[in-house]
């Protein structure tokens, strides 16, 4: 039985294979045990993206105003309206609430494509735990779980390659890369672009090979 504790590593990728699989208390060929599993899941929660508890829309486009060069626009409206310019007041706080219109719409959308993100990454895939292939949500994977992959599956979580052949996946939406990016084993320098990092896949891409 793999032991319940881990070490994380804040550079995978810049880590012998051995290495990250030693560090999270798993084993390259058998994987976690389901009782690890469990403990592991419980412990550190699903491996799925949440979002914070939603705020009322009006809240949210009164908090846009929480920003020195608005508060600044709204009291420079008010001293333009006491010296009797209605005019210019007016001009100066319309442009403040369509700065604010924009924040709110800007927040909003950012909210929405993390909701987005949060449904494709949700999939079913294979692991190996006790030596056992099986399939399960990907909500249910565990830090040290040994994942496998083929051609047409989803990446469903960033991952150290233990073992690869003829490995490619496509990350052009996190690298802007039109070409499939060749996957393998071998650790690169800490400070390696993402584009570079052979030894990791990354959730979200999806394998055009191997």
């Amino acid at each position: 039985m793999a032991p319940s504790h881990w070490l994380p590593l804040p550079r995978p990728h810049a880590e012998p294979a051995t290495r990250v699989v030693e560090a999270f208390g798993s084993d390259s060929d058998r994987g976690l045990s389901e009782a690890e599993a469990l403990r592991r899941l419980q412990a550190h929660g699903a491996n799925s993206i949440t979002s914070r508890g939603g705020k009322p829309g009006w809240l949210k486009f009164r908090l846009q105003f929480n920003n020195p060069l608005l508060i600044t626009l709204l009291v420079v409206g008010s001293v333009k309206l006491a010296l009797g310019k209605p005019h210019d007041a007016l001009v100066i706080w319309s442009v403040t609430v369509i700065n604010a219109a924009i924040g709110f719409v800007q927040e909003s959308k950012a909210e929405s494509a993390i909701a987005a993100l949060a449904r494709s990454v949700q999939t079913e895939v294979e692991v190996v735990r006790e030596g056992v292939r099986r399939r399960l949500p990907s909500q249910q994977l565990v830090p040290g779980d040994l994942v496998r992959l083929e051609a047409g599956a989803r990446v469903p979580a960033d991952l150290r390659v233990v073992q690869s052949r003829n490995l490619h996946t496509d990350e052009s939406a996190l690298t802007g890369e039109s070409l499939p990016v060749g996957k393998g084993t071998t650790a690169v320098e800490g400070e390696a672009p993402l584009a570079e990092r052979i030894g990791m896949a990354y959730a979200g891409s999806f394998v055009t090979a191997g």
